[in-house]
């Protein structure tokens, strides 16, 4: 696990990017009431960075053709995009989140 930020950071709903680890992996952390969620800031379709597009209650929505991602699956709850984004475990310690992007926790073929 990789510290990342401070959970006052993260504002609720808003994607942030950071670049985590020595291979900078593209993350992109949601605050969503008592949980923060990572993902790859990266969507499946247009590989563009997800954390430019607003989160909605399907997920975060890819501002370049709409796709969705669902914050705790990765997966696409609306076109075009049809495969998964990766996700990272997440842990909260003392007010700092951290963030291991060494394993992902949905099987994608990203």
């Amino acid at each position: 696990m990789i510290r990342v930020c401070s959970l006052t950071d993260l504002d609720d709903r808003k994607p942030v990017a950071f670049e985590v680890g020595d291979e900078y992996t593209p993350v992109l952390l949601v605050r969503d009431g008592g949980s923060v969620h990572a993902l790859r800031d990266l969507c499946s379709h247009a590989e563009v960075a997800l954390s430019e597009g607003d989160v909605t209650r399907k997920g975060v929505e890819c501002w370049l053709h709409g796709s969705c991602f669902d914050l705790r699956t990765g997966r696409p709850s609306s076109p075009p995009a049809t495969e998964p984004v990766d996700v990272f475990a997440v842990d909260i310690r003392d007010g700092d989140v951290y963030v291991d992007v060494t394993a992902t926790l949905n099987a994608t073929t990203n």
